[in-house]
């Protein structure tokens, strides 16, 4: 059993890793489909990434429900989690701000998250889908709100329907559901107004 002494660290400097954290994450929705670094230095419990976990430490706090999937449920991921942000872990998707997807192949239907209300559009949930690359795999072309023309993401992206799944923001808008793709260090963001252009091997 993990106690709270054997619990990987947060943040090595909360301050400043939390800020250099916020410059990314801001950088990657302002201009999405781009490649963002997260350099700040975060310890992380087996089955995170690190830019899931800098994530997790800059963003959740205690008014934030979080959703798990099954490779995310574990007592350590939970612990870690609660000991660092103090965010409650609920098992209702529709509530939950944020969804952290370990196991990206079965992520659940769409409609299973909050997408938000009309008078509320960010009352939705972010998806933080932990993948395979954001360097190699197919090539996706973005448009919309932050690219300039049409951005290229070549990544391997589970489940292979993603972009498919996420046409319906379309229809939504403005409310919708909000991804951030996760690969080791490396993040992409693809907020609801992002679409695909089409996709090519």
């Amino acid at each position: 059993m993990t106690t709270v002494a054997e619990l990987p660290p947060g943040f090595s400097d909360k301050v400043l890793s939390a800020q250099a954290t916020f410059r990314s994450v801001m950088n990657a929705m302002a201009r999405p489909g781009t490649v963002q670094r997260i350099a700040a230095s975060a310890g992380a419990p087996s089955g995170v990434m690190h830019g899931t976990a800098a994530i997790a430490l800059m963003l959740f706090d205690h008014d934030t429900p979080i959703w798990l999937d099954g490779a995310m449920s574990t007592p350590d991921i939970a612990k870690w989690l609660k000991f660092h942000t103090g965010a409650p872990i609920t098992g209702d998707p529709a509530i939950a701000g944020f969804a952290l997807i370990g196991d990206p192949k079965n992520l659940p239907a769409l409609d299973r998250f909050a997408f938000g209300s009309s008078e509320y559009p960010d009352r939705s949930t972010t998806l933080i889908l932990q993948i395979g690359s954001l360097s190699h795999g197919t090539a996706y072309e973005l448009r919309g709100p932050g690219i300039d023309g049409s951005t290229v993401l070549t990544a391997t992206i589970e489940p292979h329907d993603l972009f498919d799944r996420l046409a319906v923001n379309a229809a939504l808008f403005p409310r919708g559901i909000d991804v951030v793709l996760v690969a080791g260090e490396e993040i992409v963001a693809i907020p609801r107004t992002t679409r695909l252009a089409h996709g090519k091997d």
